[in-house]
């Protein structure tokens, strides 16, 4: 077969619907392929809404402010504030189906498991140091943490 023949036979393929042509001819065989690109197809034009009508409104009496919740502060001196010892991954729980060590409101004992921090596949439980109230939990549970990152805020009592 010669290279004349081969490139008819590549424009014929190119111009009709053919996907696929096999040849063989003089113990040389030839497989032409047309690549097929699928379409997706043409997405729906959203319906058109009517335009909304005007509504008159009545005249509201203003509400009084509501105070925002205070935030406790990370600076503040009167907690202590509990810092992660080591890099890793946190955990409220001991397990992913148990209930969490501690949640805010709670009052903890010196020695009492706060968190578990996974490094290097070795679970630490990280314990109070101090006798007091959460104020604050500053990391979510399965969050990596850093060295010296807060990670509790305990009001002493």
């Amino acid at each position: 077969m010669k290279i004349d023949e081969i490139k008819e036979l590549i424009e014929i393929v190119n111009k009709t619907d053919i996907a696929e042509l096999a040849v063989e001819s003089e113990g040389v065989r030839i497989s032409i392929k047309k690549a097929i690109f699928l379409q997706a197809p043409p997405v729906p034009q959203a319906a058109a809404h009517p335009a909304p009508q005007p509504v008159r409104a009545e005249p509201v009496e203003p509400a009084e402010p509501v105070a925002a919740p205070t935030q406790p502060d990370l600076d503040d001196d009167r907690y202590v504030k509990v810092t992660a010892p080591m890099v890793g991954t946190f955990y409220r729980a001991p397990a992913p189906d148990a209930e969490p060590y501690v949640s805010e409101g709670d009052v903890v004992e010196v020695g009492q498991p706060l968190c578990i921090i996974e490094a290097m596949k070795l679970m630490n439980e990280i314990e109070s140091e101090v006798r007091g109230r959460i104020v604050k939990i500053l990391v979510e549970n399965e969050e990596p943490v850093e060295y010296g990152e807060p990670l509790f805020l305990i009001e002493p009592l």
